[in-house]
């Protein structure tokens, strides 16, 4: 295979040996390197592999800027500009699809942050953390951080400054942090009128009245938000569970 793979290939292809094409297949692709790659994506080319074409065109996007101080690449430049176009385009929809992929995982990671940042408030509003609660719940200077506690923290550090903060109104980017946050659990809440975070039924009532349209963009995240709310709300009791095995143990 090292040394007639390519030209096995070529006869499999042109005798129609199903069974030798596909082990060269096989053999070649476990064989590209750098200093290969561009002849065996020209023959895979022609002899209709397009697994073996796949795996080339990758591994020249991988490590194109080794690839193009080759020989074969040079060669390709001025003897098949055709195909050096079509591997710039397989290139440039690459990287497409990897900002796509990226973008859908910071998008995930913001999602997810905001859906545990709506039920830490939803927690310290009902149940209260360290820091803060409800001025119906009886103090314990002992309570012990609950299981999202490093959420759990920074948002009573939002709902403490909001309370005390003196700025002009609309001046302070945490304040106005946490009206978002207060809009977010607002919007997707479905208790408004039992909730026990602030202003939840006055915002939905205003939202309501103002009816505004054309805020793609805010509905969009609301969706999301609501989505990966309620598929961590299935773990939830599995995540009390562990909480009070963690208190038992001494």
């Amino acid at each position: 295979m090292d040394k007639y793979g390519m030209h096995l290939l070529v006869l499999s292809h042109v005798y129609t040996v199903k069974h030798l094409k596909q082990r060269c297949i096989k053999g070649l692709g476990d064989r590209v390197s750098t200093e290969n790659v561009v002849d065996v994506l020209q023959l895979s080319r022609l002899c209709d592999a397009p697994d073996l074409y796949l795996k080339c065109a990758r591994h020249l996007t991988n490590r194109f800027k080794a690839v193009k101080e080759t020989e074969g690449w040079r060669f390709l430049q001025n003897h098949d500009p055709c195909l050096e176009l079509e591997i710039l385009c397989f290139m440039e929809e690459h990287e497409k699809r990897k900002r796509k992929a990226r973008k859908r995982r910071e998008d995930g990671r913001l999602f997810t942050e905001l859906s545990e940042a709506m039920v830490c408030l939803e927690h310290i509003c009902t149940e209260g953390c360290t820091e803060v609660w409800p001025f119906d719940v009886e103090v314990r200077r002992e309570r012990e951080p609950c299981s999202m506690f490093g959420t759990c923290q920074g948002m009573q550090n939002l709902i403490r400054h909001f309370a005390t903060c003196e700025s002009v109104k609309g001046r302070c980017l945490r304040c106005k942090r946490m009206w978002q946050l207060f809009r977010l659990h607002s919007s997707i809440c479905l208790q408004h009128d039992t909730c026990k975070v602030p202003l939840c039924s006055q915002i939905r009532l205003k939202m309501e009245k103002e009816k505004r349209k054309g805020d793609a963009r805010w509905e969009l995240l609301v969706r999301k938000v609501a989505s990966v709310k309620a598929m961590s709300s299935l773990a939830l009791p599995k995540r009390k569970m562990v909480e009070e095995i963690r208190r038992k143990v001494p």
